[in-house]
């Protein structure tokens, strides 16, 4: 974390706050609102307190160390190069001359590297042990980030993780919340790797034992985020774009290997015999996620560096820091996503589509129904599987990332008959579907060429407003966007008092001035004018089997909140907010300098 922070100051992406700060909502606060900022920085807090117990930390806080693409480059390297490096090794072939050999050899050779090295002895991160009682979670400056939070939770913790047989071992990212000082949560999901060994454990009747590493190398947050494939060990994936082997020291208290530059680690056992309700937690959706039972760690030490510094993040709504590490993850893993998809050219994942809510692909059509065929191999490929909502572009597509030009272009091939709407798994943390953890899929075919003529009447909005509140009053605002194109969308927002497939059916009369029609509450901050949050508001909020409706070839998106006019049976969480009071406080004593437009714009 030393050589990090130098890192940051030499390249002027460091922030060093010496205000006093508090770690309930104070700091993650101006973390959650500097990344939003266009030059963003890394912040490093120095005088941290816990206002409520009256205590004052010695402790240094690091937040947002990936805070731009730059930052990025500088702890992982460039996504594109490390997508060709593995792109080679895929493609590689025998070789045939002496030159191919000796560079085939080299490439094999540097892959030495790519196995984590254990070390004999203690690591820095062993040079202060605390054990059994004396190891407190209340020690380290844990954040609570959301008023509305279950408690404090660890952010950035690197959970260190084995089969019962010991030959697999996983590095994940996962929340962990502190129930007391010696009890963490561990929010490992149906679908990752710790959750396959804890029921491993369960059956064999064992305790299951986890490491939990904070600080060290940033690369080590980013390869526990990596989509790697089951079984693959995550720090080999560190040691093939470092070229070095992760250096691993064993645990004091169980047999985990951890990294011996962590600036802490956090040890002990899961009894797979027992459970605990965890959250709630504002997440990366931008919605808290609600309480669910998830098994706890019993901690039995914590270690650390003499002078260590705590490395946290902030979730909430985009864009945040896991923008610019998706971003990475996106180009570094283009090949292995070829592999399956080979006709995949590029993929792109907006960060207001929380990454697994939409993806759109631009893929090189053989055949009638190629895009379909991606659909379903898109679905069916590791974290792949969890994307809601998939749009397939032809080769002639402009760059995925020019936002205006890829939305004319897709706009402009909509067409009805080439929308598939499908079932499958979804991210557990997904609110919208009816059943836990599956949903709506919608795929949209927009390969082919540009559809025949609009023949819908484009009206201002302000007659096409009135036209609709003559119908239904409920309708508050309205916004056009893209009527140049051959299917313009309309926004509106309403006051819901009814199902929103009845308001669309009233509309009847209008279909002549709409192609695709998108409604929103009223409420929640919501504006139709900002597209930008209304993307990230419609692709978290709706499930295609239930939300989209289709009459007369006018399209009809439900991106309101479900309650019981939909038949909807779970709770649906509130939006993930900052405490108002928090943020007047932090202004008025000149930590944060925003406006109020800045707040409207990303709904803080």
């Amino acid at each position: 974390m030393k050589e990090t922070i130098e890192i940051l100051k030499k390249n002027d992406l460091l922030r060093v706050i010496d205000d006093e700060l508090d770690i309930y909502l104070e700091i993650p606060h101006i973390a959650y609102i500097e990344v939003k900022k266009e030059n963003s920085k890394a912040l490093l807090f120095t005088n941290v307190v816990d206002k409520k117990s009256g205590k004052k930390f010695d402790i240094p806080v690091l937040m947002n160390v990936f805070c731009n693409e730059k930052a990025v480059k500088l702890f992982i390297g460039d996504g594109d190069m490390i997508g060709k490096e593995i792109e080679s090794l895929l493609k590689m072939k025998p070789p045939t001359t002496f030159s191919e050999k000796l560079s085939t050899f080299g490439k094999l050779f540097s892959l030495k590297n790519t196995i984590p090295k254990k070390i004999k002895g203690k690591g820095e991160c062993q040079e202060v042990i605390k054990l059994g009682d004396d190891a407190k979670l209340s020690d380290l400056p844990i954040l609570t980030t959301w008023e509305k939070d279950g408690g404090p939770f660890i952010t950035m913790g690197q959970v260190y993780t084995t089969s019962l047989n010991g030959e697999m071992k996983n590095l994940g990212m996962y929340r962990l919340q502190v129930y007391d000082d010696n009890t963490l949560g561990m929010h490992w999901q149906i679908h990752k790797d710790s959750n396959h060994f804890f029921h491993e454990y369960k059956k064999a009747g064992k305790k299951m034992p986890v490491s939990i590493g904070i600080g060290g190398d940033p690369m080590y947050i980013w390869c526990g985020q990596a989509p790697l494939p089951i079984g693959v060990f995550e720090l080999m994936l560190y040691g093939f774009v470092k070229n070095k082997p992760a250096q691993l020291v064993k645990s004091i208290t169980n047999d985990i290997w951890i990294p011996k530059d962590n600036d802490f680690v956090i040890e002990g056992f899961v009894d797979t015999s027992k459970m605990k309700i965890e959250g709630p937690f504002g997440d990366h959706t931008g919605y808290y996620t609600l309480e669910e039972e998830y098994p706890f760690l019993e901690i039995s030490a914590i270690t650390h560096k003499k002078e260590p510094t705590y490395l946290a993040t902030v979730v909430g709504k985009p864009p945040l820091e896991d923008k610019y590490m998706g971003h990475a993850t996106e180009r570094i893993f283009l090949p292995l996503l070829k592999t399956t998809a080979p006709d995949l050219i590029d993929y792109y994942m907006p960060e207001n589509g929380v990454f697994h809510n939409l993806i759109i692909a631009k893929i090189k059509t053989l055949y009638p129904g190629h895009a379909q065929q991606m659909m379903h191999a898109f679905w069916g490929v590791g974290q792949m599987s969890f994307v809601k909502h998939a749009i397939f572009v032809g080769e002639d597509a402009p760059t995925l990332t020019d936002h205006q030009a890829i939305s004319e272009y897709i706009l402009n091939r909509v067409n009805i008959d080439e929308i598939l709407i499908s079932k499958g798994v979804v991210d557990a943390l997904d609110h919208s579907s009816p059943k836990f953890a599956i949903g709506g899929k919608l795929g949209l075919d927009c390969t082919g060429d540009e559809v025949e003529e609009s023949k819908i009447k484009v009206v201002e909005d302000d007659e096409l407003l009135n036209k609709m509140q003559n119908i239904c009053s409920d309708i508050k605002e309205l916004k056009q966007y893209f009527i140049n194109t051959k299917n313009p969308i309309t926004v509106i927002s309403v006051d819901k008092k009814i199902n929103q497939k009845k308001l669309f059916e009233s509309l009847n009369p209008l279909y002549e001035n709409m192609k695709i029609l998108v409604i929103v509450d009223a409420a929640n901050q919501n504006d139709v004018e900002n597209s930008y949050m209304l993307l990230w508001r419609v692709v978290n909020n709706i499930d295609s089997n239930r939300d989209i409706f289709i009459e007369s070839n006018t399209i009809c998106i439900d991106g309101t909140n479900k309650n019981i006019l939909d038949n909807f049976d779970r709770r649906w969480p509130g939006d993930v907010d900052c405490t108002k009071e928090v943020i007047d406080s932090l202004r008025q004593r000149g930590i944060l300098d925003i406006s109020d437009e800045f707040i409207k714009k990303f709904q803080l």
